[in-house]
């Protein structure tokens, strides 16, 4: 399973997440503690909001801890928003395309989870794609494909409803062909002006996701695993719960793709 971590709030540095924390972002590369797997080593990305509407981008193949270039980007970059992500590879090779975050106009977006039989029912989920955002597609992920549909779906107008339309319609699509369905999706995605995060999974066992506040009183931060030790400051977000992270502040809300309807999303778009 992959780590990540995202900010929204007063312009920060970014190594304030990803390489400063005891157990920064690039600590959890090689020694995660609240995952399957303590090694991240399969690629990192970072993905920031400045001055223009579109996020810029920095990923690698490398492991994050090998990269010299990620701490010194971490120290310089300052942003009010930004998203970080060191892969433990499950679908697609080891390669910049299958890097997190992916980036698509002014929205970026991070995964860490899975879709059990994806191979099996890929073809159908590109098939649902229009041919703008199929030939988007640059990768061979699961995330990267779900981040599409979700963008099929509206997640310009209606950001949580199409990220729940989209996993309600893999979730049919594995049950029609596979008579199972398992999902496993801890995200965060952002336009640049707010920041969403989703924790769900079928079987309820879904990635960790844990929120504190950081950077003053405006200033929230996302994370797979809290940064230090301060075991009050971290509140870990239940099973089924997206977060919306704006200039209101922080809302919490529940987040359940059962309450879709799938089969008429999937007639719709097929």
């Amino acid at each position: 399973m992959c780590r990540w971590a995202a900010y929204r709030g007063a312009p920060l540095y970014l190594e304030e997440l990803v390489s400063s924390p005891a157990h920064s972002l690039i600590e959890q590369s090689h020694c995660a503690t609240r995952a399957k797997t303590a090694t991240n080593g399969d690629g990192f990305g970072i993905a920031w909001y400045g001055d223009r509407s579109e996020p810029g981008r920095y990923r690698d193949i490398l492991p994050a801890w090998s990269d010299c270039n990620l701490k010194s980007l971490a120290r310089q970059i300052r942003s009010p928003l930004f998203l970080a992500h060191v892969r433990a590879a499950t679908n697609g090779g080891t390669r910049r395309d299958n890097c997190h975050p992916f980036v698509h106009g002014s929205w970026s977006f991070m995964h860490n989870g899975q879709i059990a039989g994806f191979e099996r029912i890929r073809r159908r989920m590109e098939a649902m794609l229009s041919d703008e955002l199929f030939d988007a597609r640059t990768g061979t992920t699961d995330s990267e494909l779900l981040f599409l549909l979700s963008l099929e779906f509206g997640l310009e107008h209606d950001p949580l409803g199409a990220t729940a339309q989209a996993i309600a319609t893999v979730e049919a699509l594995s049950r029609e062909h596979l008579d199972h369905a398992l999902v496993r999706f801890t995200a965060a995605f952002s336009d640049g002006k707010r920041l969403y995060a989703v924790r769900y999974a079928t079987d309820r066992k879904p990635p960790t996701l844990y929120a504190a506040p950081i950077g003053g009183k405006s200033g929230y931060c996302l994370v797979s695993e809290p940064l230090n030790d301060e075991t009050d400051t971290w509140m870990e977000i239940p099973d089924g719960s997206a977060i919306t992270v704006g200039d209101e502040g922080v809302e919490v809300s529940a987040f359940d793709p059962q309450v879709v309807s799938p089969s008429e999303e999937i007639r719709k778009i097929a």
